[in-house]
């Protein structure tokens, strides 16, 4: 790919249940299939040959660019027996080549490592060394076998000056609910220096147990709700054969985060809504066992008090800062609690608010990008005007930033937003933009100060929420044609939320995140049908934040 950075550097170098309560804006009430499905653990895999050679089933990803890096994923199958938690298969070599071309003759770095039973025969390798904003192409071996050759890139220096970024954006793709056609067509792009996962890559749910539309598309593996390591790795396994999956993560490095789902849904530190402590085991236990398969089977690094929360530079143009709003959050309240205003009360506990304090603080780059699993922005309800509600609101013990209908969101956690929106105005902290998945619909908003006086008091940043891959919004929650509801809630959510510029409640698709000095600009691409493998795509809207406004307009062209 022709680079779109101004500046490059040389270098080389070689390394060493059923379902439960669920919130009005996340599927709502999950209906099960009419007859139960069966999935052998042996469909959690792609048909392969009789050899038992080992096999590259689950294709090969990279992910965390660096200035002078990359993290490189795969997982071996070493034999047909061994499938993803099984827990067998012999230890297995596995190495790897990077070069410059993508006919792998001008190598920079190769090295090998063990698959083992231990890590589900996955294997990560991180090569440094590497030149910055520079496109790579990489293999993995194993027993005389060859996977795919993909591609990645490195992030540009960090005194670079940068004249683009270009990331596709995605979050919240169900499996059973249709196919991830989102990925094959960003897969299908050739300008993408990266790609964002914001969050519910995988679902914990078992089949047909929620968001379908009364049809699971496709079953999972395994069937029922996952619980143990052997469930969550086969979970892993089962998203890692999808084609379109597999094609993205050999075109592009991901950078990504976790949300509930890649635990249960809405989890929180010391447990979560579709968790039974007891019946379902302790939840320590459960959290344990959901990230270690997350990050065997993910290219993230393990960050901070292994979690996902970290920080990725790209130059003097952005940097970006990664969340992890479930390790450290305390329980959810219920809708129209006034608790959701108590200071003891955290999304992100103090460590991890204080280090994104800090960052944005001390950032020097145009932009500073925050990678935010649910959204930040004010969504309330009512028809009272704010010199009556805020009042009302602190007599009840009612939430004094409205009446928020998800408290599993920053509304649920209003001393921890107040808190980072007020350090954003007192230390004159401009261009931040919030980049956010979760609440399966697409937004554009001004982040404000003081919503129940918005627009007349200040907005202290901005935020592009991407709609989900799959996942059930809206429409497939009521089963009318994508476009009816949003036509009806739009508007009355902009009534009640005047810094809310657009939401569409209905349709599936992805974002492609770009950005200049002057501005970042969010397209958004919806998907035909996400029942079809075949679906098409089209742009739908573009907003964009113009740099110092802290306030996204709208722009009538796709960059």
């Amino acid at each position: 790919m022709t680079s779109r950075y101004r500046s490059t550097q040389a270098s080389e170098g070689v390394n060493s249940p059923s379902p439960r309560r669920r919130t009005v804006v996340k599927a709502a009430a999950a209906t099960a299939v009419a007859a139960a499905v069966a999935a052998p653990l042996a469909t959690a895999l792609p048909a392969r040959a009789a050899s038992d050679a080992p096999a590259f089933l689950h294709g090969i990803a990279s992910g965390d660019p660096l200035p002078d890096g990359i993290l490189l994923w795969t997982r071996v199958t070493p034999s047909a027996d061994a499938t993803p938690g099984s827990g067998i298969g012999a230890d297995t070599d596995v190495s790897w080549v990077v070069a410059t071309d993508r006919a792998l003759t001008n190598v920079v770095s190769r090295g090998s490592t063990t698959a083992t039973a231990a890590s589900d025969h996955t294997v990560k390798a991180d090569i440094r060394g590497l030149a910055p904003a520079t496109d790579y192409w990489f293999r993995f071996s194993a027993g005389g076998t060859d996977s795919a050759v993909a591609r990645t890139r490195t992030a540009p220096a960090a005194d670079a000056a940068v004249s683009g970024l270009r990331f596709g954006v995605v979050s919240c793709a169900n499996w059973e609910a249709g196919y991830f056609a989102s990925y094959r067509h960003l897969a299908a792009r050739s300008d993408l220096d990266a790609w964002l996962h914001l969050g519910d890559y995988i679902y914990e749910y078992g089949t047909g147990e929620y968001g379908t539309r009364d049809t699971v598309v496709r079953p999972h593996a395994p069937t029922h709700e996952i619980i143990t390591l052997a469930d969550y790795r086969i979970r892993h396994g089962r998203y890692k054969t999808d084609t379109d999956l597999q094609a993205l993560h050999a075109k592009a490095p991901v950078i990504a985060i976790w949300d509930d789902h890649e635990f249960a849904n809405d989890s929180w530190s010391g447990g979560a809504e579709n968790h039974t402590e007891g019946t379902e085991g302790a939840w320590t236990a459960r959290q344990a066992a959901a990230k270690q398969a997350y990050f065997e089977w993910m290219p993230v690094r393990p960050a901070i008090a292994s979690t996902t929360y970290r920080r990725l530079r790209f130059g003097k143009l952005a940097d970006l800062s990664l969340l992890d709003l479930r390790s450290f959050r305390s329980q959810q309240v219920s809708t129209g609690s006034g608790s959701v205003d108590d200071p003891n009360r955290t999304i992100t506990g103090r460590a991890q608010l204080d280090w994104l304090k800090a960052g944005l603080k001390a950032s020097d780059t145009t932009w500073r990008l925050v990678g935010n699993s649910v959204m930040i922005s004010p969504f309330a309800i009512g028809s009272l005007s704010a010199d009556l509600l805020k009042p009302l609101a602190k007599l009840l013990g009612l939430p004094q930033d409205g009446l928020g209908l998800n408290t599993d969101q920053w509304d649920g956690y209003t001393d921890d937003r107040r808190e980072l929106l007020a350090h954003l105005r007192s230390n004159a902290i401009g261009n931040t933009v919030f980049l956010t998945g979760d609440i399966h619909m697409a937004w554009a908003n001004d982040v404000p100060v003081d919503a129940g006086t918005y627009p007349l008091s200040a907005s202290a940043a901005t935020e592009f929420v991407v709609t989900s891959v799959t996942s059930d919004n809206l429409d497939d929650i009521l089963k009318v044609s994508p476009g009816v509801v949003s036509t009806v809630a739009a508007p009355l959510i902009q009534l009640a939320n005047r810094h809310v510029h657009w939401v569409d409640t209905d349709r599936h698709g992805y974002g492609i995140l770009d950005i200049t000095a002057a501005r970042a600009q969010m397209d958004y691409y919806v998907l035909s049908d996400k029942t079809k493998a075949d679906a098409t795509s089209s742009w739908e809207r573009s907003y964009r934040t113009r740099s110092g406004t802290q306030k996204v307009e709208r722009t009538y062209d796709p960059v």
